[in-house]
C-alpha cells in the first residue's frame, strides 16, 4: 500500500514538470519557426513558464530523495508508528487487562474521578438538555 502511495505521488508531482517542460519545447519551436522575430513576445512566456516549472519541481525532488531516503531511516517502515518503536519490541501494555479492570470497576460501583472544582466526590452525569437541576 506505501508503494502505491509513493508511486502515484511521484506521478502527480510530475505531471505538472512535464506540462511545462511541454509548453516550454512548444514554445521554442514556435520562436524557431519564425526565426527569432517572436523573441521580444516569447521571452518573458518562456521564462514564466521555467519558473513555474521549476516550482513545481520542488515536490518531486522531495519526493524522489523521501524514496531513497525512506528505506535507512529507523522506524520508517514500522507499521504506521511514528516513535519509531518495531513491533518486534511490543509493550507491556495489555488492552484485554485494561477493559476487565474497567468493566470490574464500573460493576463494583466504584466511585468515579473527582470533581475538577474540589467537591470531593465524584462527577455527577449532565442531565441532558433543558433547564438545569440543582
Amino acid at each position: 500500500m506505501r508503494a502505491m502511495k509513493l508511486t502515484f505521488g511521484l506521478i502527480a508531482a510530475a505531471i505538472p514538470v512535464i506540462y511545462c517542460g511541454g509548453l516550454l519545447l512548444h514554445f521554442n519551436g514556435v520562436r524557431n519557426m519564425f526565426g527569432g522575430m517572436l523573441d521580444s513576445q516569447l521571452g518573458p512566456t518562456m521564462l514564466g513558464l521555467a519558473a513555474v516549472g521549476l516550482l513545481f519541481l520542488i515536490p518531486l525532488v522531495l519526493k524522489i530523495i523521501r524514496l531513497f531516503t525512506a528505506k535507512n531511516t529507523p522506524g520508517a517502515g514500522g507499521g504506521g508508528r511514528g516513535d519509531g518503536a518495531s513491533e518486534e519490541e511490543g509493550s507491556d501494555f495489555d488492552p484485554d487487562a485494561a477493559l476487565a479492570r474497567y468493566m470490574a470497576r464500573r460493576a463494583s460501583g466504584a466511585p468515579g474521578p473527582a470533581s475538577p472544582l474540589g467537591g470531593g466526590g465524584p462527577v455527577r452525569p449532565a442531565g441532558g438538555f433543558g433547564r438545569r437541576q440543582v
